[in-house]
């Protein structure tokens, strides 16, 4: 029996069919780190071209594109003048996060199409302005977020919903690495705003929050550190002596439908994880192995613990594979925004999700330095 003949047992790979016939035109406002992803993501996309940039750097764009051969970039030293001399269908903002809010409302208002990197901004306020020019410009907006393009994340979502846990009651979240600093904009509170509890806090907030629905937080006990960021024996001396956002934030969480959520995150610290996500429901609990550094995906099989038939059991689910097609999950983000610009389809991550990450990193902040408790309020 040939190969061909077998293979008609196994449910064959449909490839969806990009339709090339209309291109969309990008703007990249931001040329540093990240901007490099996004670029070289939408250089594989064929209905997409890459139009115009812009940085606050004089010379930066231009020489930015230029070493990814695309000379014909029209490039500007502002966003502003950007989206006044282009007819855009979308933008990705990949600016520094006290930048997101202003570049995101720019856009919107000019009726453009956004895809703004996580965090969504520094401030709950921020967030609230950000909705409210999206919802009058009637653009699509998505945030950042490709851990959400990873089947195994998909799959956490997929138990909970499934009920197998029961009523969900107790959450543990967090990660960190034991060194993992970064440098540049990412470690001054005036570009930055806040450190790990944005960079990758925001991360571990969205996998444990977009499994159960999303509810509204209701308080934040808070706290945050910097003992290893200004400290030369950890951090080189220059980056250590500008060194003014969170390297270490925690927090308890009380969420609608009596759900808690006890939340760690750090850059460095003398240990190689605080812990596993777990999740506790009143039919069974399930446990995410931790990852040295959040770059998507999972540490190791998910496993399940249940009562059945009166035995206590647990048993694992095996994790995804990465497709092998040559597509990452920042790939697959850049494409699922594209498509749902071009089918009208909703934003793969909404703001209305990431509002209430974005309120409770802000309330952690607001909770630490007050040395209390606080009140998540939301109109």
């Amino acid at each position: 029996m040939s190969d061909a003949v077998l293979n008609q047992f196994t449910p064959q790979k449909k490839e969806k069919q990009i339709d090339t016939s209309k291109k969309l035109k990008f703007g990249i406002i931001g040329t540093g780190w990240i901007a490099e992803s996004h670029v070289e993501s939408l250089m594989k996309m064929p209905d997409v071209i890459i139009a115009a940039g812009a940085d606050i750097i004089p010379g930066k764009a231009k020489e930015f594109f230029s070493r990814y051969g695309l000379n014909d970039v029209r490039c500007y030293e502002s966003h502003t003048e950007l989206l006044e001399k282009e007819e855009l269908d979308a933008v990705c903002i990949c600016t520094y996060n006290k930048t997101h809010a202003q570049c995101a409302i720019d856009a919107l208002n000019a009726g453009v199409h956004v895809l703004l990197e996580k965090p969504m901004c520094v401030t709950t306020e921020e967030a609230l302005a950000i909705i409210e020019a999206e919802k009058a410009s009637n653009c699509l907006l998505s945030i950042g977020f490709q851990p959400r393009m990873d089947k195994n994340m998909q799959m956490i979502k997929k138990i909970v919903d499934s009920g197998e846990l029961g009523k969900i009651y107790y959450i543990q979240t967090g990660g960190g690495r034991r060194r993992g600093i970064p440098n540049s904009t990412f470690i001054e509170e005036k570009t930055a705003g806040i450190g790990a509890l944005g960079d990758i806090g925001c991360y571990s907030l969205d996998m444990v929050l977009n499994a159960i629905g999303y509810p509204k937080p209701l308080t934040v006990s808070g706290y945050k550190s910097a003992y290893f960021g200004t400290n030369p024996k950890y951090n080189n001396p220059e980056d250590a002596a500008r060194f003014d956002v969170d390297d270490f934030a925690a927090a308890f969480i009380r969420l609608e439908g009596d759900i808690v959520l006890d939340f760690r995150i750090a850059w460095a610290m003398h240990i190689d994880t605080p812990g596993d996500t777990i999740i506790l429901g009143t039919e069974g609990a399930l446990r995410i192995p931790s990852t040295e550094c959040w770059n998507g995906s999972i540490g190791g099989p998910l496993k399940i613990y249940k009562d059945v038939a009166g035995k206590q059991v647990e048993f694992e689910i095996p994790p995804e594979a990465e497709p092998g097609d040559g597509w990452g999950l920042f790939d697959m983000k850049l494409r699922s925004f594209a498509d749902a610009i071009k089918e009208n389809l909703e934003p793969p991550v909404p703001s209305s999700q990431i509002l209430y990450n974005q309120a409770i990193l802000d309330a952690i902040v607001r909770s630490a330095k007050l040395g209390h408790e606080v009140e998540v309020n939301l109109p």
